[in-house]
């Protein structure tokens, strides 16, 4: 899953991208509201996590471009101010939820998995195919009762596959989800890292299908 965290404290951005990827996740960061325009134009997200106070397009500003775009990303508002009436401005503006700093890592992360979710139209946390399944709130994949060992490229493809069982994934999309602006985006890496998740698949009842010159689908065998 690829996030945008848009902060103009550079401190607190490195400090939380650093988490994040470790977590599991590609991350892009922004630290104005133009770099941020910038980036969104030319990549999709699972969720943006959205300083209100940024220089040359304020974050309120930038929330109702993306909406008045017609973008459906998930966006949690991160913000000093947690006055009642900034929370209104800020969900009635478009924003899904809203988290005051100071904040607390898990909570923000515990957000993100839900939002990330609802966005894929899986309200449970326990997201199953076959005898595959993926605990939203854990992140971990079980393969018929056991744990499947997976490395983090390998669980981000994986996990980007599960969420969109049963639909055609392109190369390009697998591709982008696995590197931030900041990474090495080889395309043939991507295959790379699914031969290895088939491999890893292997007697399973279910399979990630190779439809040509469309991309990869995860589905029952």
């Amino acid at each position: 899953m690829r996030l945008l965290i848009v902060e103009d404290n550079h401190e607190l951005a490195a400090w939380l991208g650093k988490a994040l990827t470790q977590a599991k996740y590609a991350v892009d960061i922004a630290h104005d509201g133009e770099e941020a325009e910038h980036l969104l134009a030319v990549a999709d997200y699972a969720a943006i996590i959205l300083d209100l106070s940024l220089p040359k397009i304020d974050g309120m500003t930038l929330l109702k471009q993306i909406r008045h775009a017609g973008r459906k990303v998930p966006v949690i508002i991160l913000t000093a101010n947690a006055s009642l009436d900034g929370r209104v401005a800020g969900l009635d503006s478009g924003a899904d939820d809203y988290l005051a700093k100071p904040f607390d890592l898990p909570e923000l992360e515990a957000r993100l998995r839900a939002l990330i979710r609802r966005g894929h139209d899986k309200a449970s946390p326990e997201i199953a195919l076959g005898d595959l399944v993926l605990n939203s709130l854990t992140r971990q994949f079980l393969l018929k009762g056991e744990l499947l060992a997976l490395t983090p490229r390998e669980h981000s493809v994986l996990e980007y596959l599960i969420l969109k069982a049963g639909s055609t994934v392109t190369k390009t999309a697998l591709s982008e989800n696995l590197f931030g602006f900041d990474g090495e985006a080889d395309p043939s890496a991507v295959e790379i890292y699914v031969h290895r998740v088939r491999k890893k698949l292997e007697g399973a009842s279910v399979q990630i299908a190779t439809l040509r010159g469309l991309g990869y689908m995860l589905r029952v065998a």
